[in-house]
C-alpha cells in the first residue's frame, strides 16, 4: 500500500505543497510514495511526526488501525495556559464529532463546502468562540499549514466515523479539482450542546459557509493566530486576544464609533481595517489608522483619531 499517499490525500495535502515541506523535489515525493523503503531516515522521522505513525508502519505499508487520540483526562489541572490546549480533551472527543455532523447537516450539501471548507469552520466556531467567551467549545488543536489552520486529529476521528458508520467520505468534482465531502448517515445529538455554543456555531456557518475554499484559507492567512505561528506548528488559542479589527470578533460586535469633522459618528463595527483607513480619510488626509495597538474602547478610537487629525491639520 501507498501509506505516504493515502496519508497525504487524508491530509489535504498536494504534492507539490507536501514536496516543499519535507524539503524535496515534486519528483522524489512521489519516488518516496511509491517506494517508502527508499526514504532516507530524517524524512521518515518528518513523516512520523507530521502523520503520527511509527517509521516501521511506513516501511511497512500499514495504516494505523484505530485512532489513537491524543487525549488529556477530564481530572487533569493545567498549571500552564497552553497545557489543556495541545490537544482533544477527552469528554471532547464526543463534541466533536456532534458538532461536525450538526455543520454537515446545515451546510455540507453546499457545492463550496469540502474537506478544506469544514477545516475552516471548525478553526473559526473554536478561535472565535475562545476570544468572546475566554472558554474553549471543542477545544480541539490546529497547526499552521499551507492552506490555512488544520485539526489535527480530524483524519483519525472521522475514519472512526465511517467505521461507527456516523458518515460517509465521498470523492466528487468540484470545477476543476477532486473534492473531499462528509456525509452524515445520522443525526447530531445537540444535547450535548448549551443554547450558547449551537447560536455560536450557527453564527459562524451563517458568515463563512457561503466562502469558497480558496477564500476562507486566504482569510485566515490574515488572522493573527495564523500569522504568529511557525509552519506547522500547533496554533495557541491565546493569540486571538492579539487579533487585527479585520478579523476579530469581539471588536465587531462591539459596533465601535468614528467621528468625523462633521461631529456625526459612523458605526465601524463590522469593517475591515482597510475600510476603516478610508473612514479616517474622510476627515483627513491620513495613514491607516493601526486601530490594534489600542485598547478596544470607543474612548481610546476617538483619541487617537483626534491625535491623527491634529497631526495632519484637520479642521
Amino acid at each position: 500500500m501507498a501509506v505516504i499517499k493515502v496519508l497525504r490525500e487524508k491530509a489535504g495535502e498536494s504534492q507539490t505543497n507536501f514536496a516543499e515541506f519535507l524539503g524535496i523535489t515534486r519528483q522524489t515525493l512521489i519516488k518516496y510514495e511509491k517506494s517508502p523503503e527508499t526514504i532516507p531516515l530524517p524524512i521518515l522521522r518528518k513523516l512520523s511526526e507530521r502523520f503520527d505513525v511509527s517509521i516501521k508502519d511506513i516501511l511497512a505499508g500499514k495504516l494505523p488501525d484505530e485512532p489513537e487520540y491524543r487525549v488529556i483526562p477530564a481530572n487533569t489541572q493545567a498549571s500552564v495556559k497552553q497545557d489543556i490546549r495541545i490537544d482533544i480533551p477527552e469528554e471532547n472527543i464526543k463534541k466533536f464529532k456532534e458538532v461536525l455532523l450538526y455543520i454537515l447537516e446545515r451546510i455540507g450539501a453546499k457545492p463550496n463546502v469540502g474537506q478544506t471548507v469544514i477545516y475552516k469552520l471548525l478553526y473559526f466556531i473554536d478561535f472565535d468562540y475562545y476570544e468572546l467567551y475566554e472558554k474553549q467549545l471543542i477545544g480541539a488543536k490546529y497547526i499552521k499549514n499551507h492552506f490555512g489552520p488544520t485539526p489535527v486529529d480530524f483524519a483519525k476521528i472521522v475514519r472512526q466515523m465511517q467505521k461507527d458508520n456516523e458518515l460517509e467520505e465521498i470523492k466528487t468534482a468540484h470545477f476543476s479539482r477532486e473534492q473531499t465531502k462528509y456525509i452524515p448517515v445520522r443525526h447530531a445529538d445537540i444535547s450535548m450542546l448549551s443554547a450558547l455554543e449551537i447560536k455560536h456555531i450557527d453564527s459562524v456557518l451563517e458568515k463563512y459557509s457561503d466562502r469558497s475554499a480558496a477564500e476562507l484559507s486566504e482569510y485566515s492567512h490574515r488572522d493573527v493566530p495564523w500569522v504568529a505561528t511557525k509552519e506547522r506548528q500547533v496554533i495557541p488559542y491565546e493569540s486571538v486576544f492579539y487579533r487585527t479589527p479585520e478579523t476579530s470578533v469581539r471588536a465587531s460586535e462591539k459596533g465601535y464609533l468614528f467621528k468625523g469633522i462633521d461631529d456625526e459618528y459612523t458605526e465601524i463595527g463590522t469593517l475591515t481595517v482597510t475600510e476603516t483607513a478610508g473612514i479616517g480619510k474622510k476627515w483627513a488626509n491620513t495613514e491607516l489608522i493601526e486601530l490594534e495597538k489600542f485598547a478596544w474602547t470607543k474612548a481610546a478610537i476617538e483619541k487617537e483619531v483626534k491625535r491623527s487629525a491634529k497631526k495632519h491639520g484637520a479642521a
